[in-house]
């Protein structure tokens, strides 16, 4: 069955009807570009994921990577994917025309990204670390070392990598233990062992440039005596070429569960005379610059995660309009002809369900690399500070939503198609187990819930909470001028002042007790984002309501009305589910917390 990797119209709709793309081109840095520029970048992007990406997708997730002992291998295509996807430019193309690069929108190089995820979230995991651990050099490494690695990194020749876990360490990195001594020339050696490190070797380029959390001897206690290290996988001789082995070894590759063309891996650093290492910026910050990486990623994460949702919900709409079974309930004739399933009404559900979640997810994740552009190319001071603090506030549930929902959706499509849903000769089933990971990579739920009620929303006397009440009251005003939407604008304010009881309520509850305050946390992580998507799918549901009463006989009629049906599904069953959550949350439900370890 020959199948899209994402809807062209739903593209247009997010970027140009939902965002206003196009207006970026008033801006001095991108004053050159155009919408025609946006969109052939898109296209190359489309033409790159079906022809270098999707080719492999089920081939790479059979045939895994693998270890001689010696070198790692994975599958020729995905060295084909790498090499196309650095020539096109992609690598650098958010970069200045200085640098080499295009000087593109963060919406425009991230959107283009999605398809290669659409097509192949394994294959595309390879450069989407790269461009984040460049981003990372390009911001904090000191002049020499950005001269030394950061031109290869842009144009394909090293790779990147994020290495922060430990065996005995994830989430908790103030209790790591990789050190790292101090020599006369100023680099350092770097012993220790990480875990989980996707890309951590590979076939695909010269060298690996592994940025790696350590600990200085002496250094203060916690994360705040934590340094970042630039570890290439092969030291530089003075040409800038790859040249000695550096101290950075494979202890073994992971097989999971998805992602599978996509090497996870154990390092081991330092087993011999200790890995070269080069401080990026200032001893005990590095948990400071890790995070613009992490933030980045988690952002990636939850787009991810959408289009592995809207991947798996396309495919199995596909398959219910043209698999035909059984008759309508009122059809008593049994020789009558059968239907397509996508006539049932438990079907429909299902697949309402999906689009909900995927586009939901979709939508998110466009208006969170919007706030990353207005952060840095807005044209006021306080555009830019409104829009960073907008995306720190947003960053777990970004993340998350999406992780969780578009996971759901997956689970939908395997549904939808029955038992072929569950057979490896159709996809859905891949992009569940693909899709299972984003809960957990780049912090889990907990972790993102814990972040979002200790820390994000009260920041700064809640200034971020209270830009995001402005945002959603502005768009409540804008659907309450259109008959057909007055009754979600309410609901919607309804569900605002349920979320700001129950945030204060959880404040006080902190303050009586932190650890029983914060037990219920995911819950209230869920909550928020189930609140933000409908808040999302009203401007949808506005933006579809003008369209159709400007031309209500365009030709993209159904194409509106599947926006405002959609909205009006996700307010009447998907945003009343929150009532449960709120109810527990306010009253500090506190029976998980209380069980006992003995008890289980």
């Amino acid at each position: 069955m020959a199948h899209q990797l994402l809807n062209e119209r739903e593209i247009d709709f997010l970027l140009y009807e939902f965002l206003d793309t196009e207006a970026l081109i008033n801006r001095p840095r991108y004053s050159e570009h155009s919408r025609e520029i946006f969109d052939a970048t898109l296209n190359t992007a489309h033409t790159i994921a079906e022809k270098f990406f999707a080719n492999h997708n089920a081939k790479g997730d059979e045939i895994e990577p693998s270890f001689d002992g010696e070198n790692v291998s994975v599958i020729e295509e995905t060295k084909q994917s790498w090499d196309a996807f650095a020539s096109a430019g992609f690598l650098a193309a958010h970069c200045d025309a200085e640098e080499g690069g295009l000087q593109l929108p963060e919406v425009i190089l991230r959107t283009a990204l999605a398809y290669m995820a659409a097509a192949n979230v394994a294959s595309a995991s390879y450069p989407f670390l790269t461009i984040g651990a460049a981003n990372l050099v390009r911001t904090f490494a000191s002049e020499s070392l950005k001269k030394q690695f950061l031109p290869q990194m842009l144009d394909g020749r090293f790779a990147g990598t994020m290495a922060l876990t430990e065996p005995d360490q994830g989430s908790a990195l103030s209790d790591i233990r990789t050190s790292a001594l101090p020599e006369e020339d100023g680099s350092y050696r770097i012993h220790g062992q990480k875990m989980y490190i996707s890309g951590g070797d590979q076939n695909l380029t010269e060298n690996i440039v592994h940025l790696v959390l350590a600990k200085i001897k002496g250094a203060p206690a916690g994360v705040k005596g934590i340094s970042l290290f630039l570890v290439p996988k092969f030291l530089l001789d003075e040409q800038g070429n790859p040249a000695k082995r550096n101290d950075v070894k494979l202890a073994g590759l992971l097989h999971k569960m998805g992602y599978r063309n996509t090497t996870s891996t154990v390092l081991s650093f330092g087993e011999d005379s200790g890995a070269v290492g080069y401080l990026i910026g200032e001893p005990h910050q590095g948990l400071k610059y890790m995070f613009q990486m992490m933030n980045e990623a988690r952002i990636s994460v939850g787009a991810g995660a959408s289009v592995l949702g809207y991947q798996g919900y396309t495919y199995s709409l596909e398959y219910a309009k043209g698999r035909p079974q059984g008759r309508m309930p009122s059809n008593r004739d049994p020789e009558s002809k059968q239907v397509p399933i996508v006539q049932h009404a438990d079907v429909r559900r299902m697949l309402l369900m999906q689009k909900a979640y995927a586009e939901g997810g979709l939508s998110l994740s466009v208006y969170a690399t919007s706030l990353y552009e207005d952060e840095h190319t807005a044209p006021t001071e306080e555009q830019r500070n409104n829009a960073a603090t907008l995306l720190d506030l947003l960053t777990p549930i970004v993340k998350s939503w999406p992780s969780k929902y578009c996971l759901k959706a997956n689970e939908l499509a395997i549904q939808v198609l029955g038992g072929a849903g569950y057979i490896r000769e159709y996809p859905v089933e891949q992009l569940y187990r693909d899709n299972r990971l984003n809960a957990i990579h780049e912090g889990t739920e907990g972790i993102h819930a814990l972040d979002l009620l200790a820390r994000k929303v009260p920041s700064k006397n809640l200034s971020g909470y209270q830009l995001l009440q402005a945002e959603i009251r502005n768009t409540i005003m804008q659907a309450r001028d259109k008959p057909k939407l007055e009754s979600m604008a309410k609901m919607l304010e309804e569900a605002l002042e349920k979320l700001d009881e129950t945030s204060f309520a959880l404040f006080s509850q902190l303050q009586e007790d932190v650890d029983r305050g914060l037990g219920n946390a995911t819950l209230y992580l869920d909550l928020f984002g189930c609140t933000v998507v409908a808040w999302l799918w009203l401007q949808q549901a506005v933006i579809a309501e003008k369209a159709l009463e400007k031309n209500p006989n365009s030709e993209a009629q159904d194409f509106y009305q599947g926006k405002l049906h959609t909205a009006k599904y996700y307010f009447e069953w998907e945003l009343p589910k929150t009532e449960t959550a709120i109810a527990l949350l306010k009253s500090g439900n506190s029976v998980p917390f209380d069980m006992q370890e003995n008890w289980f």
